[in-house]
């Protein structure tokens, strides 16, 4: 069990950790506006399956988002989805091109970027899931 907020976009999940506080519940909600689902807010489970890891949503308030300030709200959701990107909020990127990063979960590497601090940011994070990476 990973203490992370998950969300699927087309299909693809993503893994936001960090500290409480971080932002990880913002961003899913900001992600949610650009049409993700979510998986599981603040507690997500992670199990390995012969296709790779998969996301899981624990059963306890399926659909339910923590909006601080706001409350608790539904949202549109999915039960699982195989894991392709983490996002870790709790270490904020400095670099403008930084080298991409991965990270072993269940013997498979997943890839990995830290907190942008920008408006642009859960709009890069769609156009990843979606896209990928660019490559020469």
């Amino acid at each position: 069990m990973f203490h992370a907020t998950s969300v699927a976009i087309d299909g693809a999940g993503i893994l936001l950790t960090g500290p409480s506080g971080s932002g990880k519940s913002g961003l899913a909600l900001q992600l949610i506006a650009l049409g993700a689902v979510l998986i599981a807010d603040d507690r997500s489970r992670v199990a390995a399956t012969d296709a790779g890891p998969v996301i899981h949503a624990p059963d306890r308030m399926a659909g339910v988002i923590e909006a601080r300030g706001v409350g608790l709200i539904r949202v549109p959701h999915t039960a699982q989805a195989p894991l392709r990107l983490i996002v870790d909020m709790g270490v904020l990127e400095t670099s403008r091109l930084p080298t991409q990063e991965h990270t072993d979960v269940h013997g498979v590497a997943i890839a990995r970027v830290r907190r942008v601090d920008a408006p642009h940011f859960p709009a890069s994070i769609v156009a990843l899931a979606k896209g990928g990476w660019w490559r020469e």
